[in-house]
């Protein structure tokens, strides 16, 4: 009987874990880049300095609720713990100025690109910081993201920064987390506060707080930036901790998907023949990581079962 009434109550705990993940992506693929459109009109620091204001007033008052003020001194523990929260505050804002700002610029597509790349900067930084050693697909997958890049800057003469700083700002900083061992959303919090005096001195110097104040519909949007921010973290935790991990890994593809097509259909940003070229290699490139990433779960579970 035991065994019959837990499977149903997995199968939920599961179902609901999917639908957790799924809505994290779609709100970092689909909500916070019409958010941020939305804010178009305010340069990227400053919503970036009201980003962690409000994130934490939300993250910290959940936090002290929940597990209290003793869970965030144990989080920074020491001055080498202090260095990294440091070296992640640092990483994680490059990422949310260059995002906002490529928004911004109707460089939406450009960004997709950066997210699409990501995965395979992690499994480059794993090579080179954790030891790490590629098969022949993986390497086969990394060269052909390399020409995507390769064709983009033969084409327009530039190299495609604002994707390559997403890639490697947010490769770095899950790099950092992973071996750091942070909890998420202790981590996010103890980073806002370190990134807090900064925030508040700047929305100071631009006077009452920036934009802050002078609508009820802005300033709402800007109070917005807290549970647009902490929000998908939290589902996302919640998911990817009863999901499996290629699960997780297939699902990530969700958001620069619908970055790409945002940009494209709603934003009219141009989508040209180059543009084709590089993104059918870093697709080719992920189906190539993917189908290796799966075809190494499925034999870990045959050796497991066995």
């Amino acid at each position: 009987m035991a065994t019959s009434s837990s499977a149903p109550a997995t199968e939920t705990s599961t179902a609901s874990a999917f639908v957790a993940v799924i809505v994290s992506f779609l709100v970092w693929g689909l909500a916070n880049p019409v958010y941020f459109k939305l804010l178009g009109g305010i340069g990227p620091v400053e919503i970036v300095a009201h980003r962690v204001v409000w994130t934490v007033v939300l993250v910290g008052l959940g936090v002290l609720a929940l597990k209290g003020p003793a869970a965030i001194a144990a989080a920074v523990g020491n001055w080498r713990r202090l260095g990294i929260f440091l070296v992640s505050t640092l990483l994680v804002t490059t990422n949310w100025t260059t995002f906002i700002w490529a928004i911004g610029q109707n460089r939406l597509v450009e960004a997709s690109l950066g997210y699409y790349i990501n995965p395979l900067v992690n499994v480059l930084l794993g090579v080179v910081f954790l030891g790490e050693r590629l098969n022949r697909r993986q390497l086969a997958a990394v060269a052909i993201a390399g020409l995507a890049v390769a064709i983009l800057v033969a084409a327009h003469g530039a190299v495609p920064w604002v994707a390559l700083a997403l890639a490697l700002s947010f490769g770095f900083y899950a790099l950092v987390r992973k071996k750091a061992a942070i909890d998420p959303v202790i981590g996010l919090l103890v980073e806002t506060l370190l990134l807090l005096p900064a925030a508040l001195a700047y929305l100071l110097w631009l006077g009452g707080g920036g934009s802050f104040g002078h609508t009820a519909g802005g300033s709402l949007l800007l109070v917005l930036a807290g549970p647009v921010t902490a929000v998908p973290l939290v589902l996302f935790m919640i998911g990817a901790a009863r999901l499996k991990l290629s699960t997780v890994g297939v699902l990530q593809y969700l958001s620069p998907t619908c970055q790409l097509l945002l940009g494209v259909l709603v934003y009219g940003e141009p989508f040209t023949t180059t543009h084709a070229l590089a993104f059918g290699c870093i697709w080719l490139a992920l189906l190539v990581f993917s189908a290796d990433a799966l075809s190494t779960h499925r034999a870990a579970a045959r050796a497991a079962a066995e």
